[in-house]
């Protein structure tokens, strides 16, 4: 057995502390975040209109190469509007993968759907483009909407329409999200890309969150970059992001006075003062992932000789490695190790506990997720703030 001990120190000295705690991951202001907020302040405009929120959408924009980026305040909010938007209604069936953040289950809860939980592939740790081919040509039909001449798709056993697929870019690892989308096009059916913790994250050189109809971003405190909290809704559809703001600034309709609202609207508008703390992280974000896939190339040559896989990114991808994550040998030993670091100050976590497993979504239909499980069982994140 490889000796933990080792690995502490190896820690410690990569982030030069040789006492105290070791967070999973922390953000870094060393740009503009102070200047800009003072700004902020100044000019008075706080809250959620301002022209850090223009810049800040602008910026990210521009850096995933979407069409169109509209702010929210935090991912989930973002993930809501998308499955919104997306036509996703109540008692439709959205799928999605088991390993995730509880957000991805919640947000389709939101809309009054049920998460269908298909397995993900070990090596992305993300939905499995042959999994889900799998289920759809076992269990589903599919049939031409009269009304809108489009194709749609039912599952079989409950009878219910799929309304979307969701996979998710776990830890900052794309996803096959290609071979989803073919499947998704093939089908009918709307493809979101949950994209919190992959900004800086590519596959075949185009940015995650870009490949289906809406991709989703955080930007919570433990992200790459942060502004506090707050999230973005990609598209390329300059209609429905026109009717994201709308929707996300509670449906006002733009008048000097009367306050006349056109449809039922959320306040989940970013305010501006998170988007000039914002704006000042966008600044740093290239030297933010540079550094990050720096300290994955460490950690690799460290494990070298060791009996433990590191999560690398695959062919044809650029991981912004936002958590660095071993698979380690059984969960005996993932226990082992948690204990041991956390004790040590060096805070480590295991994946989270799968969707289907919790008392709210135990009973949504869940196929065969054995590599889900089997993860579940070894993988461990490790620190892996800039350095």
């Amino acid at each position: 057995m490889w000796n933990f001990k080792e690995f502490v120190d190896y820690v410690r000295e990569l982030y030069r502390t040789p006492e105290g705690v070791i967070p999973l991951h922390e953000p870094r202001f060393r740009g503009n975040e102070k200047k800009y907020l003072i700004d902020c302040i100044d000019s008075t405009f706080v809250s959620s209109a301002g022209a850090y929120i223009d810049r800040f959408e602008q910026m990210v924009a521009e850096f995933t190469g979407s069409e169109y980026a509209v702010a929210a305040m935090n991912g989930t909010a973002a993930l809501h509007i998308a499955l919104l938007l997306s036509g996703v209604k109540r008692d439709d069936e959205v799928i999605t993968q088991p390993l995730t953040f509880i957000a991805t289950a919640n947000a389709i809860s939101y809309t009054g759907a049920k998460p269908l939980f298909i397995d993900i592939d070990r090596d992305t740790m993300g939905l499995s483009p042959g999994k889900l081919r799998d289920f759809l040509t076992r269990s589903t039909r599919r049939r031409v909407n009269p009304e809108t001449g489009k194709k749609e798709t039912f599952n079989k056993r409950t009878g219910r329409r799929i309304g979307a697929v969701l996979p998710m870019h776990t830890f900052g690892f794309p996803a096959r999200i290609e071979g989803i989308r073919e499947i998704c096009d093939e089908y009918g059916i709307f493809m979101i890309e949950d994209a919190a913790e992959s900004l800086g994250s590519y596959y075949k050189g185009k940015h995650t969150g870009t490949f289906g109809k809406f991709g989703i971003l955080s930007f919570n405190g433990n992200k790459t970059i942060t502004s506090g909290g707050g999230g973005m809704i990609l598209t390329g559809d300059r209609e429905m992001a026109l009717m994201a703001k709308h929707i996300t600034t509670t449906a006002k309709v733009p008048h000097s006075w009367e306050y006349v609202h056109d449809m039922i609207g959320f306040n989940y508008r970013l305010t501006n003062l998170s988007a000039a703390l914002g704006v000042a992280q966008m600044e740093q974000l290239p030297g933010f992932i540079e550094n990050k896939r720096q300290l994955a190339e460490k950690y690799k040559a460290f494990f070298r000789d060791k009996d433990v896989n590191l999560v690398s990114e695959m062919k044809n991808t650029r991981a912004n490695y936002w958590l660095n994550a071993l698979i380690l040998e059984d969960r005996t030993q993932r226990d082992e190790f948690l204990k041991y670091t956390n004790e040590q100050g060096i805070l480590t976590r295991p994946v989270w506990k799968l969707m289907n497993q919790l008392p709210m979504y135990s009973g949504c239909q869940t196929e065969d997720i054995s590599n889900a499980e089997w993860l579940a069982d070894r993988v461990v994140n490790i620190p892996s703030s800039v350095i």
